[in-house]
Order: structure tokens, then C-alpha cells, then sequence
């Protein structure tokens, strides 16, 4: 299921976590906010680990970078 494997790229694999949320920004969702509440994910949590490894969300391009 969707929601336990984002959590567990959230916890795990930073680079895996920075593509599958592109990967939905992309394809599924129009902002970060709609996808975290839609997948109940922790979007503090995921700003943080993607901030850890150099990439930060841009909301109008609505992806990760």
C-alpha cells in the first residue's frame, strides 16, 4: 500500500522518498499539502529528511529540488 511504503522511504532511503514524492507531485497531486493529506504523511517530517540531503520543496513548480 501507497502509505506504509512512503513511510517507510521517509524513514529509510531519502533518495527513494525525493522520487516517488516527484513521482506523485507529478502525476497525482497539485501540492505537497494535498498529497501528504490524501496519503496521511507527515509533511514536517518529509520537508526535514529532504531538506537533510539538499533538496527543498518549490510550490510553484510543485516538486522537489
Amino acid at each position: 500500500n501507497s502509505i506504509y511504503s512512503a513511510l517507510q522511504l521517509i524513514r529509510q532511503d531519502p533518495m527513494m522518498l525525493y522520487s516517488f514524492l516527484n513521482m506523485k507531485l507529478r502525476d497525482q497531486y497539485a501540492s505537497l499539502d494535498e498529497l501528504c493529506d490524501d496519503l496521511d504523511l507527515p509533511k514536517e517530517e518529509i520537508l526535514e529528511k529532504m531538506k537533510m540531503v539538499g533538496f527543498e520543496y518549490d510550490a510553484h513548480h510543485n516538486k522537489f529540488w
